[in-house]
């Protein structure tokens, strides 16, 4: 591969690195074709983007993108797979479900919104992430929840102040 071919692989998965703001480095190494191309295809179904990069690259996109965790670059070992997706603990659902038949794909390092999770033992800690959308729902939810006993108080106390108080003392 010419220096050329090597900056625009650079340069292209540095811009992934960027617009997705997470990823994850996982070692598909020694899986047999088939079991490879599943991955590819779950990934496919899942909305997750799968790259074989060499290691050297990677590093070198990782620091282009303004990504210099030197944990993530002590990972850089071996045959390394980026993953991309818009939804943080997507992948990190997809390998543990995979794991569920073989002991692969291994979790090297994940990196979502600007933290660095090294090792395989944080692939459980990746799953019980919550996406942007789930804690966005959960903020509303909270929110809801006391303007709805206020509303709900006010219906059944006949819309009086000491209706409304006696309402919200049987509520708790």
């Amino acid at each position: 591969m010419r220096k050329e071919e090597k900056q625009e692989i650079v340069q292209a998965l540095a811009e992934q690195i960027k617009s997705y703001g997470n990823f994850y480095i996982t070692d598909t190494a020694e899986l047999s074709v088939e079991k490879v191309n599943n991955i590819r295809r779950k990934c496919f179904e899942q909305g997750i983007e799968i790259k074989a990069v060499k290691n050297t690259l990677i590093k070198k996109a990782l620091i282009e993108a303004g990504v210099e965790e030197e944990d993530i670059f002590g990972t850089l070992k071996g045959a390394s797979t980026m993953m991309f997706s818009e939804v943080a603990n997507a992948p990190a659902k997809l390998i543990k479900e995979l794991r569920k038949t073989g002991e692969k794909p291994l979790l090297k390092a994940a990196f979502i919104e600007a933290t660095a999770f090294v090792g395989d033992n944080q692939l459980t800690a990746l799953v019980n992430l919550k996406s942007k959308n789930e804690l966005i729902a959960d903020v509303i939810a909270a929110l809801q929840s006391p303007a709805k006993n206020v509303i709900s108080a006010l219906q059944s106390g006949g819309n009086t102040v000491a209706g409304l108080v006696k309402a919200l003392e049987e509520r708790g």
